[in-house]
């Protein structure tokens, strides 16, 4: 909104410079966007009449005027096609500036000759004043302008123009009323309101209103006037307040109706009453109803917009333009006068769905007084009267049960000053605050129960009385204290490992850590997990992210193939996040009508590629289901339970380079090559390797205990066993294990050998066992027993015999 400083400071005038009145309203929540001066910079500019004009003896287009400022008469040669003698205009006489084209450019009057006349001065339009950006001929002031006068001081130039760039919930600033309302509370100041009373009627002439949209408009209010003169001039002051405002002067009907909008805004209609038929009645259009707007532009109405229509036509689209039927014009000599309360909910996004924006539908969007629509009628019929004259009928208020009447009344606890804004006021400033902003308050012992005027319709919460107590009370007010933080070192459990310390491992590993929605695509779910129901969610993204995962693998796999499209041959990635499955309903969950959620945390990662990058001292070679292990197996060392994988199908992977992993009997993980099919239906190339493992089963370590070190010497013996070659060795290593005694300290795996020398089906096992006594030397005897007792109890449970 655009306003004149001038204007505004008749309503309110704290002792502020312009550039410290527009800080203030900036920290007050009403942003000035701009400042500008009225007009451009000038001089020698006075008001002058042509007393006579000719036409130029050498040039068809141009007139040789005699122009009179009051002292002098002064010939000037002039081309504007509003030329005539008796005409009002502005002078620059000789050694006048004017402003340039460009800002901070001026140029200066100096004698001249057009085809050979002499011109001792210009002529001027709003244009080569500053006042406009366009003009049609020469800016035409009032007949009783005295003639003389400077032209900055008859129009009052030496002003200030101020936008400001509201919020939308500060729909009560959009008028000079609500500004001047603000700067009164800030500064403490008097505030200048129109003093109003019922108009005196002088004839009983009504129209009748039906309003069949109660819920859209609750509040219209009309008056009849007649017998005015539509041919009357708009005073000046009233015009250059318009244009200061960005508002076009039309027609005095009109240019009254947008005054009162500023001055108070209240958006008004006035509608030519002879063309009326019947009744107004505010309704919503329907199907195939069409209207031709002032503007001219003609639009087929939707299906239930909010209209003002009489007995035969569409009048208005209420709230954002009137009709061209029912439009003022030269031959009106009786309006009717609208005024009325549109909900802000209706009007909203009215005007953008058939591509206009008003200066009505600007404010009934954000909302307005909801008392203010009688007022504005008595405000409007002031000026009519004054400036057009005429006769006024009753003002006709037509109320629906739905109207806001009254603001309901909000509690304000005293201890939430504090606790929000960080500041201490007494319970006298904080009424005092309400009271200066025209609220009703209450004050208890807890607070204050406080109802808003009805022109602060955003007043709805206790948030919004504690901003405008900080608002008033000055935003560079609040003390400025640093931030108290007393730290503690939390205690952290040793044996609770680090998830980013698990992280940092497969870093030092070569990957890079992924985040992939927790949401994805049902195809590729089904593809990967079919087994597992899924849970759908109720309003997704896209049909692409409509369930959610439950397996990491989805979004992996997808991140995998968007690298590998893009020439990314190698790629190792990883990430942690939550699974989610159904479970089966618990009688908590029945009971609350919801359907019980799994959710896991796991620790996921794909690999695909070579295992090193490329270089010279190695030749190239491709990942396999060891080195995918390899890596697995470095995250299963934090964990202070041991783990042991173990052939499995999954569905996504592939039957003969798949397992699970398991901590006792509970299936921790998996690990192995996606499926071919699988590969083929996600439409990836190279082989790739994935894994998967709970977190909880990684999380916890065992603590390092002290033990002695033995001063006697350990004993290594080599055992080369041989086993069917289907026999896992993990589960030679764990008979190994249990059939040892506290003399075997380590077992190794040095060799496994298939072919020459051995039978076909059979493989040849090789482990190293180290041996060692804390309180003496083993002799021979020790370690032939020991390995005799392991080798029995292999022989007993796979068969195996010693390899000679």
């Amino acid at each position: 909104m655009k306003f004149s400083e001038q204007w505004l400071r008749g309503w309110a005038n704290p002792a502020l410079s312009t550039q410290e009145m527009c800080d203030q309203l900036t920290m007050a929540g009403l942003e000035v966007d701009g400042v500008e001066p009225a007009a451009g910079e000038f001089t020698e500019v006075v008001v002058a009449r042509i007393e006579s004009l000719e036409k130029h003896p050498d040039a068809d287009k141009l007139n040789v005027c005699q122009v009179t400022d009051g002292t002098e008469t002064l010939q000037i040669v002039c081309g504007a096609a509003n030329v005539r003698e008796g005409l009002i205009i502005p002078l620059a006489k000789i050694g006048a500036v004017l402003p340039g084209p460009a800002p901070g450019e001026s140029w200066k009057i100096k004698p001249a000759k057009l085809r050979g006349v002499e011109s001792s001065g210009m002529l001027c339009s709003e244009k080569e004043l500053g006042l406009a950006d366009s003009a049609e001929g020469l800016m035409e002031l009032p007949a009783d302008a005295p003639v003389g006068q400077d032209i900055r001081e008859y129009l009052q130039l030496d002003d200030t123009i101020i936008e400001l760039d509201l919020t939308p919930n500060r729909g009560d600033c959009l008028s000079i009323t609500g500004i001047a309302r603000e700067l009164g509370v800030l500064n403490q100041c008097e505030v200048t309101e129109q003093q109003w009373a019922p108009y005196k009627q002088t004839i009983k002439d009504e129209f009748p209103v039906e309003i069949q949209a109660g819920e859209a408009c609750t509040h219209y209010a009309g008056r009849v006037i007649k017998g005015i003169d539509v041919k009357a001039q708009t005073p000046l002051w009233m015009l250059e307040r318009l244009r200061r405002s960005s508002i076009r002067g039309l027609s005095p009907v009109v240019d009254i109706t947008n005054y009162v909008m500023l001055e108070l805004g209240q958006p008004m209609h006035a509608f030519d009453l002879n063309k009326l038929d019947g009744k107004i009645n505010v309704r919503f259009s329907e199907k195939s109803e069409k209207v031709t707007l002032l503007d001219g532009k003609s639009i087929d109405l939707q299906e239930n917009s909010l209209v003002i229509a009489d007995n035969s036509k569409i009048l208005a689209l209420a709230g954002v333009m009137g009709g061209e039927d029912s439009a003022v014009d030269d031959s009106t000599t009786d309006i009717f006068l609208e005024s009325a309360f549109f909900r802000p909910e209706i009007i909203a996004g009215k005007a953008r769905s058939y591509g206009l924006h008003t200066d009505s539908s600007h404010r009934f969007e954000r909302g307005v007084d909801t008392q203010m629509q009688v007022h504005a009628i008595e405000r409007a019929t002031e000026l009519v009267l004054e400036i057009c004259g005429g006769e006024v009928g009753p003002v006709l208020e037509h109320k629906t049960a739905s109207h806001p009447e009254e603001a309901v009344p909000i509690h304000l606890r005293s201890n939430q000053i504090k606790r929000v804004l960080g500041i201490e006021l007494s319970d006298d400033e904080v009424t005092e605050i309400f009271q200066r902003l025209g609220m009703e308050v209450k004050v208890y012992p807890d607070g204050w129960l406080v109802k808003a005027p009805s022109f602060r319709f955003d007043i709805e919460i206790e948030a919004d009385l504690l901003e405008e107590v900080v608002r008033v009370y000055g935003y560079n007010n609040i003390p400025r204290t640093c931030p108290s933080y007393h730290s503690v070192i939390q205690a952290q459990p040793e044996a609770k490992n680090s998830l980013n310390e698990l992280k940092k491992c497969l870093v030092n590993r070569g990957y890079f850590e992924a985040i992939s929605y927790s949401f994805v695509d049902p195809k590729w779910q089904k593809i990967l997990d079919p087994q597992t129901k899924t849970i759908a969610l109720a309003n997704p993204l896209s049909s692409e992210m409509s369930v959610m995962r439950t397996t990491i693998w989805a979004g992996l796999l997808d991140a995998l193939k968007h690298n590998v499209n893009r020439q990314q041959s190698r790629v190792r990635l990883f990430e942690t996040g939550l699974i989610f499955k159904p479970q089966e309903s618990g009688a908590e969950s029945e009971a609350a009508g919801v359907d019980a959620i799994s959710q896991e945390p796991m620790f996921a990662g794909v690999i695909c590629g070579d295992i090193h990058h490329e270089q010279w001292a190695e030749q190239t070679q491709k990942v396999d289901f060891y080195d995918v292990k390899a890596d697995v197996e470095a995250l299963l060392a934090f964990s202070a339970t041991d783990s042991v994988f173990a052939a499995a199908e999954n569905p996504a992977l592939h039957p003969g380079q798949s397992a699970c992993i398991k901590q006792g009997e509970e299936i921790i993980g998996w690990v192995g090559a996606l499926h071919p099919q699988v590969q083929k239906a996600l439409d990836i190339d190279p082989r790739v390797y994935v894994f998967e493992i709970k977190q909880s089963a990684i999380l916890n370590n065992s603590i390092p205990e002290f033990a002695a070190l033995s001063r006697f010497p350990e004993v290594r013996r080599d055992l080369a066993i041989l086993v069917a070659e289907s026999i896992p060795v993990s589960d030679i290593l764990s008979v190994i294990n249990e059939a040892s005694s506290d003399l075997v300290k380590e077992t190794q795996l040095f060799d496994i050998y298939q072919g020459k020398g051995v039978d076909e089906g059979t493989k040849s096992v090789a482990f190293g066992l180290i041996l060692q006594e804390f309180s003496r030397t083993l002799t021979d005897n020790d370690v032939d027993t020991e390995i005799e007792n392991i080798v029995s109890t292999l022989n007993q449970q796979f068969a195996a015999t010693l390899r000679e």
